[in-house]
């Protein structure tokens, strides 16, 4: 629009010029007495009337020409602009198109691999979950009967021991009739050990707790299954230790070692069956080791050392250390659910 009032502006001034210059003709004509005032008027209103349709013509011209242009214009813009939205929804696909093959690529390989693989995990995980839950069912109703408890029974598994380690403990106590049964830790187990020596018809059990409230639970509890007579439990906190020779123990990384204060295992002789399920884990690394060290010297010559856990790597390396530290040990590896090492001398 302002390109066409640029070009009108001097056509109009022109075309003012010239207009006023033919309708002043006649007029001057008329003034002259020339020709009359009525053919004066007539002159002036057809040269009005032709500059009029002149000027009409001429815009119509110069309209017509900035229509054409700026049709122009636009179909150049129009077509600037659908080549770039083209070339973005090109881009655009191929981008959408590589995404999607990345995408295929991934659930092919899942479908391929991983899922396979993990339902293969799976599938092995609640085999062996389903395997453990039967036999420690199994371990669990052979030893109610074999035992003849009562109905309500303290629970085994979890961080207790777990039904197959406790029956091949009552296995040994009716084979042997120990004298006598150290225990490390306390609780659910100490209440099974205590029925089985019971029914041996001797021996006793010490069980050494470092806890001093779980000491209390595990002796209400012994009691409350009358056990009394037969087990004891002893409060032994956690201290620095001394190997048989008078040595100062140490862990693997060459720090001190804690392990049960030493002095309550000072009446302690000839130990027939020691099973070592404490301390906790996490009261250190290879925190069992000691229990060899300090109580071999005190066990009796056809002893039997049960450890529990020994499927877990830190009991797996104590076991080598005994190995290793007592040439006269061997090794038996018991099947069970949290792993069994039983140990005797050659």
């Amino acid at each position: 629009m302002r390109s066409l009032r640029r070009r009108l502006r001097p056509i109009l001034a022109v075309g003012a010029v010239g207009g006023a210059a033919v309708l002043a003709v006649p007029v001057v004509l008329g003034f002259l007495g020339l020709i009359r005032w009525v053919d004066a008027a007539v002159l002036v209103l057809l040269g009005a009337l032709g500059g009029a349709v002149a000027l009409m013509a001429l815009l119509l011209l110069l309209l017509r020409r900035t229509v054409k242009g700026l049709s122009g214009s636009v179909s150049t813009a129009m077509d600037t602009h659908s080549r770039r939205v083209a070339e973005a929804l090109g881009r655009d696909r191929l981008e959408a198109a590589q995404s999607m093959d990345g995408v295929k690529e991934r659930l092919t390989h899942l479908r391929d691999h991983s899922l396979p693989k993990l339902a293969r995990e799976v599938t092995h995980a609640v085999t062996v979950q389903g395997r453990n839950d039967y036999e420690q069912q199994v371990a669990w109703t052979e030893l109610r009967e074999h035992l003849d408890t009562p109905t309500f029974m303290p629970p085994l598994r979890g961080w207790a021991a777990s039904p197959d380690v406790m029956r091949l403990l009552v296995r040994d106590i009716d084979r042997r009739r120990p004298g006598l049964v150290v225990e490390c830790g306390s609780g659910s187990s100490s209440v099974w050990i205590g029925y089985a020596l019971r029914r041996a018809g001797a021996g006793r059990l010490v069980a050494i707790e470092h806890d001093a409230r779980y000491a209390e639970l595990s002796r209400a509890l012994v009691a409350s299954h009358g056990l009394e007579d037969v087990v004891e439990i002893r409060t032994a906190p956690l201290t620095g230790f001394e190997t048989g020779d008078g040595e100062a123990g140490e862990g693997p990384d060459g720090g001190a070692r804690r392990w049960y204060d030493t002095s309550v295992l000072a009446d302690l002789e000839d130990i027939d069956l020691l099973f070592v399920d404490g301390p906790p884990e996490a009261t250190g690394s290879q925190a069992r080791y000691p229990a060899v060290p300090v109580l071999l010297p005190r066990c009796a010559e056809d002893a039997v050392i049960v450890l529990d856990d020994a499927s877990r790597p830190d009991e797996r390396a104590l076991g080598d250390r005994w190995l290793a530290e007592n040439p006269g040990l061997r090794r038996t590896e018991e099947a069970a659910e949290k792993g069994a090492h039983v140990f005797t001398r050659a």
